[in-house]
């Protein structure tokens, strides 16, 4: 199970930091309808990056509590990913708050009013002094009208009352200002510089997709103006087009009003046609009164993102766009993942550079594509892709099943083996990615020799060239071998009925790409490799029961099966925003089969629903 560390400053950071941070010579300030850097225009393509501050995509298969801080690692790694991309502005979602659903043992930043997690906010000024060194401006948004990660709604449950009360109820309003009070005077625990004088923020927002009256709008506004003088403000009202519910256009009072710098507008319009068609109606009513941007955009093909960049570089009223949105390495290995459940097809957050899974949604294409664009509306010329650093290998024993800390724009991975610390080193696979499903190793080697010892190292690859090679690990001495099932295809299973592997919906399934999926009576049939004895089998499956629905039986000849006991492991979380399926894990020992049979096959079979997205088959 992974175990999230609260980000401390340790002295190795703060050196590094008071050694490569310059920071920024000006804060960006508004001239007309354009955004300025001294006296230079300031325009953007970059991405949203709603997890910066927070993480809420905990997905591993046994874990109940899906929220906790990013480490220091996960940050390096998005700053250094949006560097590659040619990213000089990111916005994060908002200040989280604590949620009545959320686990117990959750951290959030706001746990009740006027009360403020000093570990959490000791994240965020490792997510400023970070922005700071990779020279990556800062747009935050201070409350979420929604309740995910907590926002507007949470307000008002700490004091039992409704969400709509949050823009008048003058305790709610006076709880919020605490919370702004609070972050724009807060000292930077790293950089020593207080928020409101930190020129890496390039804009307060006053939240995300807010369904606010005009009167709050400015009150909130004109207070966060009183307390800081030197950042921009964005108003964060609910201008959104997405082409079927809602076609909300910007508010009169957001361009009248002397206090708000900024107009902001999302758009998540089918096609590029409806979304430029909206937006040139949005410069219009602003009128060039004041810079306008979009806040966010996406779940449009590549050609039609093409389209909508190529309009934003064009129509200078426009000072930039953020798509929405991008996800960063997991400390534990592999991803974060994140499926979008109200885009018309399957849209996940972004990974860069782009792997085979994002196919579905033009992953690749679209990266390349925003990169490109992101350099020529800064009239800068795209910069040539250079060799990654090398991936971080974590530490196992007994079995060679592992995983490493991945490096930011590598395409993928070469495993290499050695049965000296010194060399020479053997691939032993060559080119695989570490989009997988998350919470578990990456790799498995079965083509080790039990009783042997070995030393494992990995190398990461781009279009460039090979990185340096990782730190060692070993010896490893083999004491069992690990076969595993991805659930990407059916060949590992010797024989199966009622089977077949699907794709989508992945956010029922914690964010698992692919999953084998039966109904009743549907089963499968694992053999136990040749010459090796049983040791321990693991199915990792989603139910929707009440009970457990699975069953498994044993055979010596393939043919006549005994069912066999088994332990079982339910994680299922309290957290409920999400429309989570129960995981159970299900274990058969060795122990719990007859020790005077020489079993060969394994046979599951379902009584309801199942959906498995990993099998572990551990033999020696």
């Amino acid at each position: 199970m992974k175990k999230f560390y609260l980000v401390f400053v340790s002295i190795m950071f703060l050196n590094s930091f008071l050694t490569n941070s310059q920071g920024f010579k000006n804060f960006i300030t508004v001239e007309g309808n354009q955004l300025l850097d001294g006296d230079k225009t300031f325009r953007f393509l970059s991405y949203n990056v709603p997890t910066m501050n927070y993480v809420e995509d905990n997905m591993d298969f046994e874990e109940t509590n899906p929220y906790g801080i990013p480490s220091e690692f996960e940050l390096r790694d998005l700053f250094e990913t949006l560097k590659l991309v040619g990213g000089n502005v990111a916005r994060t979602y908002t200040i989280p708050v604590r949620n009545k659903n959320f686990p117990a043992e959750s951290v959030t930043y706001v746990e009740g009013p006027g009360k403020f997690n000093e570990e959490a906010f000791k994240a965020m000024d490792t997510v400023l002094a970070l922005a700071r060194e990779y020279k990556i401006r800062l747009i935050i948004p201070l409350v979420n009208n929604w309740e995910w990660m907590g926002g507007r709604p949470n307000y008002a449950d700490f004091r039992n009352k409704n969400k709509d009360e949050f823009w008048t109820d003058k305790q709610l309003i006076k709880d919020f200002k605490k919370t702004i009070k609070y972050v724009l005077n807060r000292t930077n625990t790293v950089t020593g510089i207080k928020y409101k004088d930190d020129k890496t923020i390039m804009a307060w927002e006053s939240g995300n997709e807010l369904q606010n009256p005009p009167a709050w709008g400015i009150e909130i506004a004109r207070y966060v103006k009183s307390i800081d003088k030197n950042h921009l403000f964005m108003d964060g009202f609910f201008a959104i087009h997405d082409g079927n519910k809602h076609s909300t256009f910007v508010q009169q009072y957001s361009i009248d009003e002397p206090a708000i710098d900024i107009i902001s507008t999302h758009h998540y319009e089918p096609s590029s046609i409806l979304m430029i068609d909206n937006l040139k109606k949005t410069v219009a009513l602003v009128n060039g009164k004041k810079p306008l941007m979009i806040g966010e955009f996406g779940f449009i093909g590549v050609f039609g993102i093409k389209e909508v960049l190529d309009y934003v570089i064009d129509e200078k009223a426009l000072c930039g766009a953020l798509i929405w949105s991008l996800r960063r390495h997991d400390s534990s290995g592999g991803f974060y993942h994140h499926t979008e459940p109200f885009a018309t097809v399957l849209y996940r957050a972004y990974h860069w550079p782009g792997f085979k899974d994002g196919e579905v949604y033009g992953e690749r294409e679209t990266l390349k594509l925003y990169r490109e664009k992101s350099f020529e509306i800064r009239n800068l010329d795209v910069p040539d892709i250079t060799a990654p650093k090398p991936p971080k290998l974590l530490d196992f024993s007994e079995t060679p099943k592992f995983s490493w800390q991945g490096s930011a724009g590598a395409s993928g991975y070469d495993i290499e083996r050695s049965h000296s610390e010194d060399g020479p080193w053997d691939i032993i696979e060559h080119n695989i990615d570490d989009v997988d499903t998350p919470g578990f190793d990456l790799y498995s080697d079965e083509s080790a020799t039990i009783g042997q010892s070995y030393y494992y190292r990995v190398r990461a690859l781009n279009q460039a060239r090979k990185s340096e090679p990782s730190n060692v690990v070993g010896p490893i001495e083999i004491k069992y071998l690990t076969r595993v099932d991805y659930a990407k295809n059916l060949m590992a299973l010797e024989r199966q009925k009622g089977l077949e592997i699907k794709t989508g919906d992945c956010r029922s399934y914690k964010e698992a790409f692919s999953r084998m999926h039966g109904e009743k009576k549907a089963e499968g049939v694992y053999v136990i490799p040749a010459r090796n004895s049983f040791k321990e089998i693991r199915v990792f499956n989603y139910e929707s029961s009440k009970e457990p629905n699975v069953s498994f039986y044993s055979s010596e000849n393939g043919i006549d099966y005994q069912e066999i006991s088994f332990d079982v492991d339910e994680y299922k979380s309290n957290e409920d925003n999400y429309d989570y399926l129960v995981p159970r894990k299900y274990v058969i020992s060795n122990s719990l089969v007859d020790s005077n049979k020489q079993i060969k096959y394994i046979k599951f079979k379902a009584s309801d629903t199942i959906d498995i997205v990993r099998v572990e088959l551990e033999y020696q």
